[in-house]
């Protein structure tokens, strides 16, 4: 971590997608960004790279979010965590309710309430003796739209939302912040191929007229780690263009 850092903020997932460019606006914002990643190193590295690039300070952090023993492991070689975004996922099929079966459900609740309770309690002692912290949780803005064929994704990003409330209620004491981000549609490298047919489906009930960017989910992931929103806690701000409104 460089002398003039902000601190060590962990981006999960974050070799691709909106975890690349979260991890890349915080960095500039001044944090030693920890990118986390399970699988991708070259994607990864890639990333890694431009952010160094460009001056700031970044380090690989590659481990299974699910996994006990390898967040336990990877964390304490990382050190005091100021900052956790919580953006790993998996695989998001499209299952018909009549063949969904409970361990497809366990497999979204791994991403999206085990994972964020191992981070939490890995990085609370240290966040508890600074009397400062944030978690940053990335939902989805299908909790309020309650996608077809998505119940085990839909249900467990919900459940990623009660955590959130529940923490912000019981962390608050120590200083610690906790709010969902909730991104609507906005395409990264996986959504090539896409139809302006399907963009424009989707702009259809939006209260602005664009598809969102990734860089408008990073500058409210941005606003939230930073000192500004140290009186917001237990919130779910959508990043959606309006599709949806709470």
């Amino acid at each position: 971590m460089t002398g003039n850092s902000l601190g060590t903020a962990l981006v999960t997932g974050a070799s691709r997608g909106l975890g690349a460019f979260i991890a890349d606006r915080l960095a500039a914002d001044g944090w030693h960004v920890a990118l986390n990643y399970a699988h991708d190193t070259a994607g990864a590295t890639g990333v890694a790279e431009r952010i160094k690039a460009r001056g700031h300070s970044v380090a690989l952090a590659r481990f299974d979010v699910t996994d006990e023993e390898q967040v336990r492991a990877a964390l304490a070689e990382l050190g005091p965590i100021a900052v956790v975004v919580n953006n790993a996922t998996g695989p998001q099929p499209l299952i018909p309710v009549d063949q969904v079966t409970w361990e497809d459900h366990l497999k979204q609740l791994r991403f999206f309430v085990k994972a964020p309770l191992l981070i939490l309690q890995a990085v609370l002692p240290d966040m508890r003796a600074a009397g400062t912290g944030r978690i940053i949780n990335v939902g989805s803005e299908v909790v309020d739209l309650g996608n077809r064929e998505m119940s085990a994704y839909v249900s467990a990003k919900a459940a990623m939302h009660g955590l959130t409330r529940t923490w912000a209620r019981e962390l608050g004491p120590y200083g610690i912040t906790v709010n969902t981000v909730e991104p609507g549609w906005i395409p990264v490298e996986r959504h090539a191929g896409v139809t302006d047919a399907e963009f424009a489906d989707y702009l259809r009930g939006t209260a602005l007229s664009h598809m969102g960017e990734p860089a408008d989910v990073a500058d409210v992931v941005a606003f939230l780690a930073s000192s500004d929103s140290r009186y917001v806690t237990g919130q779910r701000l959508a990043v959606n263009g309006g599709k949806t409104m709470t």
